[in-house]
């Protein structure tokens, strides 16, 4: 069997906050951006990987979620208490003061990990914890 990524999804309380973020921040691409009933699914992905797709989804967008669930997202959300994903960069400081100019909340500065990787992270809009890594050699 040959698996491969297709989608990852992030939950945010505002797509409208996170748009600029993911795609003029960290440079990915918008795919397709849906909306429906109050919720909204952004489907974006970094130009050089096509098949990869993250999907910016509000945290109404299960309609088979119940109301008390979808308070307790929002409540782990405002805490930053969910994860979000791991992007790879090829110069992890250079990476940094980018995202850092823009505003995004720093989480940890660039560094050397005892498990093979440089990496940093920051806050989106939304809480959601993003961190970037560079692989050492």
């Amino acid at each position: 069997m040959e698996l491969t990524l297709h989608y990852c999804y992030i939950t945010v309380d505002d797509g409208d906050k996170a748009l600029p973020f993911y795609r003029d921040v960290l440079g990915l691409e918008v795919r397709n951006d849906v909306k429906y009933e109050g919720a909204r699914w952004l489907t974006m992905g970094p130009p050089s990987q096509p098949d990869i797709n993250i999907v910016i989804e509000t945290v109404n967008a299960d309609p088979n979620a119940s109301q008390e669930d979808r308070e307790a997202l929002t409540e782990l959300l405002a805490k930053g208490m969910l994860r979000a994903v791991v992007l790879a960069t090829p110069d992890c400081d250079t990476t940094f003061e980018k995202i850092r100019a823009s505003g995004a909340e720093v989480l940890q500065e660039p560094t050397d990990q005892p498990y093979g990787v440089r990496d940093c992270a920051f806050r989106d809009p939304a809480g959601n914890m993003l961190r970037f890594a560079q692989l050492q050699k």
